[in-house]
């Protein structure tokens, strides 16, 4: 390496650094009331960020659009059956108005893959888990596109490694993908950034969590 040149930004972090990126993560939660809390595994010195959500959605596309309609196709009484149609039309956007998942999210540390990875899982308001399927489904809209040639290796179901229950995880294989280019331009102009920031900046959307831009511009890396 020539004098002069910069090692080039790591991908990778230690559990130590993950945990003060938290850290400050949580603090300009706390200030912003933006809902993320730090979750301690009872009697172990393990733990994560944990956020719920409650996100408006299409019932079309939990496979459920059926069900809102007919509990009011047998309201429709004979004099009225030439309007059925038009009846149905409007049940079916009423539905899809007040359709919403309950989404929780939660950020690990992976020893294996010494990264961050995003664990989640969702459920209608009357309990029932998604499928693998209806998560797909939800998945933004922009983002599908570019996850079509590979979408059950990026989003998967796996064993939550902390609480053992089954969960949605999108796998960290590509995080050195985008964390690389992000990483290396913030050194490149002199900017200490959060990883957990702007890692969750990325990731966070694809699956409906969005992240205020106000971490960006406080939350800075632990010293």
């Amino acid at each position: 390496m020539m004098a002069g040149e910069r090692n080039p930004a790591s991908c990778y972090l230690d559990e130590r650094t993950f945990r003060l990126c938290c850290q400050l993560f949580l603090q300009h939660s706390e200030t912003i009331q933006d809902g993320w809390s730090w979750e301690q595994i009872k009697g172990t010195d393990e733990g994560f960020m944990k956020k719920t959500v409650l996100i408006p959605v299409k019932p079309s596309v939990l496979h459920k659009q059926h069900e809102c309609s007919m509990q009011d196709e047998n309201m429709v009484t004979d004099d009225i059956q030439a309007n059925v149609e038009d009846e149905m039309a409007g049940v079916q956007a009423v539905c899809e108005i007040h359709a919403v998942l309950r989404c929780e999210y939660h950020v690990l540390y992976s020893c294996s893959y010494q990264i961050p990875v995003l664990y989640f899982r969702a459920s209608t308001l009357d309990g029932r888990p998604l499928s693998l399927e209806e998560v797909w489904s939800n998945v933004h809209p922009n983002y599908r596109q570019r996850l079509q040639q590979g979408p059950w290796d990026t989003l998967t179901q796996q064993e939550h490694p902390l609480l053992g229950q089954p969960f949605f995880m999108l796998h960290p294989c590509r995080t050195e993908e985008f964390m690389k280019p992000a990483l290396d331009l913030a050194q490149a102009e002199n900017k200490r950034v959060n990883y957990i920031v702007t890692w969750l900046s990325v990731v966070g959307p694809v699956v409906r969590l969005g992240v205020p831009l106000s971490y960006s511009t406080e939350v800075s890396a632990p010293d």
